[in-house]
């Protein structure tokens, strides 16, 4: 038995049943973290002496008769924008390079409540800003299904742990696709929440309005799961939305029988890879043969979604970021005399170039003389995006689209930042109308590369996505047929 190859929910019952050991457990992640890191680069900070040292707490509790949660003992990884008490939280930037948070986000809380156990912090693109996780200032994160490829991002940490099962599942955040183009490019499975669903506290901002954390995990149960830990409602969060909090679990019916499923033909049309394009259309053809109504419908945004993303993501990062200037946080240049030298250069060395770029679009768009003509703009294609979605799921209850419009790159292949940019084309909608999206494997590419197959829902119907990628799954059973291979 390989136990970093099981799910969570089989960890469970291998500690219920006492067949393992939680520092059984524990253990094997830390080795396979040994072996496995030098070469795919997922974590900022590792933290498996501790969690090693906890694991005997927790066992010596289970010894001595003693009662513990569902969830105790079960590692976890944490991508490294939010905030963890007395441990670095650095954004995989030179900005935060030594910063200690003082106090824990919100769903760290949740997480720390059902005693799971924190292998690290998963390296990211530097303040969430990217698409490959090439723009960490601390490391390039591989694709462990190929290691000359990008794991995506900007939670590539996040996703290359779990596809390499260095971690039995992860938190990421989403901004643009940042939890489910990640997902897809290592074959594993990402949910991006509806927005208000899960707390931002703790989490450092990107764009306040789109931002979201989800789980990153390596089947949809376990996705479920993890996502009942961290929903609910917040006070210190004002986005926060207090709901009634369902059992995402029990909405995993493996039927899907009647589910009508929309298609956008937009989403179908040039730039879609043809093989991607192929193992979409098998999808359908499943969810079909399975009992669900798919049928082609018009969502006509891919035109405007992205230009509506970016304008109002740079806006908000550039608002967010002004915080870090050397004086109130982050790193302060040694070089300068002046107030203004030190503002200046603590940011000139503190920043990377993505981010120099989104902070001066952002910086753009806010300006005098420019607000109207583009960010005022950019809030009001919001709302046709989000009436766009609206008028669709009248009539249907899933949007089947791709996630990625191709399988993971190589490195350094994108020659400029808009062809990085398009990479997102077909998760940043979801974001900007604030519905939740699931990436889920659906086949892998001639060159054995994992392809994802997004499932995006109305607002706060996350267990009619779960439950329709759940009986796909269990129809395809992926995991069973592929794995990465670690190739050079």
């Amino acid at each position: 038995m390989n136990i970093t190859e099981l799910t969570v929910h089989e960890l469970q019952e291998k500690i219920a049943s006492k067949e393992l050991t939680v520092s059984e457990i524990v253990k094997a992640y830390s080795d396979r973290i040994d072996e496995k890191e030098k070469d795919i680069n997922a974590f900022v900070t590792i933290l498996t002496d501790d969690a090693i040292a906890k694991a005997k707490k927790i066992d010596e509790k289970i010894n001595n008769g003693q009662a513990i949660s569902g969830f105790e003992g079960i590692p976890i990884g944490i991508k490294d924008n939010m905030c963890t008490k007395g441990i670095k939280t650095t954004c995989s930037s030179k900005m935060l390079e030594n910063f200690v948070a003082p106090y824990d986000a919100t769903v760290i809380e949740n997480l720390n409540k059902e005693g799971l156990i924190s292998l690290g912090k998963l390296n990211m693109d530097e303040f969430a800003m990217g698409s490959s996780t090439e723009n960490s200032a601390i490391k390039k994160t591989r694709n462990p299904w190929n290691l000359n490829t990008v794991p995506g991002g900007s939670s590539g940490g996040s996703a290359a742990a779990v596809a390499a099962n260095m971690v039995p599942w992860a938190l990421g955040s989403d901004t643009g696709g940042s939890i489910r183009q990640p997902a897809s490019l290592c074959g594993v499975v990402g949910l991006k929440p509806t927005y208000g669903l899960v707390s931002r506290y703790g989490l450092v901002a990107y764009a306040s309005s789109l931002d979201q954390i989800g789980p990153i995990t390596k089947d949809v149960y376990d996705n479920a799961m993890l996502l009942n830990l961290i929903t609910g409602h917040d006070p210190k969060d004002s986005t926060s939305m207090d709901l009634p909090k369902p059992d995402y679990t029990k909405a995993l019916k493996n039927d899907v029988k009647g589910l009508k499923i929309a298609v956008p033909k937009e989403f179908f049309a040039e730039g879609l890879n043809p093989e991607v394009k192929a193992k979409l259309e098998e999808a359908m053809d499943k969810y079909r043969s399975l009992g669900a109504i798919v049928e082609e419908v018009s969502l006509d945004i891919s035109e405007y979604s992205l230009a509506t993303y970016y304008i109002i993501s740079c806006a908000e990062a550039s608002s967010n970021l002004g915080r870090f200037d050397g004086i109130r946080y982050g790193y302060r240049s040694e070089n300068g005399e002046t107030l203004r030298d030190i503002y200046f250069n603590s940011r000139s060395e503190g920043f990377g170039p993505e981010v120099k770029r989104r902070i001066i679009l952002g910086t753009y768009v806010l300006s005098s003389g420019y607000y109207d003509a583009y960010y005022k703009k950019a809030q009001q294609a919001r709302t046709l995006i989000t009436n766009e979605f609206d008028k669709v799921f009248k009539d249907y209850d899933v949007i089947l689209a791709p996630t990625s419009p191709t399988v993971a790159f190589e490195f350094n292949s994108k020659s400029s930042p808009l062809e990085m940019y398009l990479a997102d084309i077909y998760t940043v909608p979801v974001n900007v109308a604030g519905l939740p999206g699931i990436s889920i494997p659906c086949g892998v590419d001639k060159s054995g590369m994992p392809v994802g197959m997004q499932l995006i829902g109305n607002k706060f119907q996350e267990e009619t996505i779960l439950n329709a990628a759940y009986t796909y799954e269990q129809a395809t059973n992926f995991r069973a047929n592929f794995k990465p291979e670690f190739k050079k």
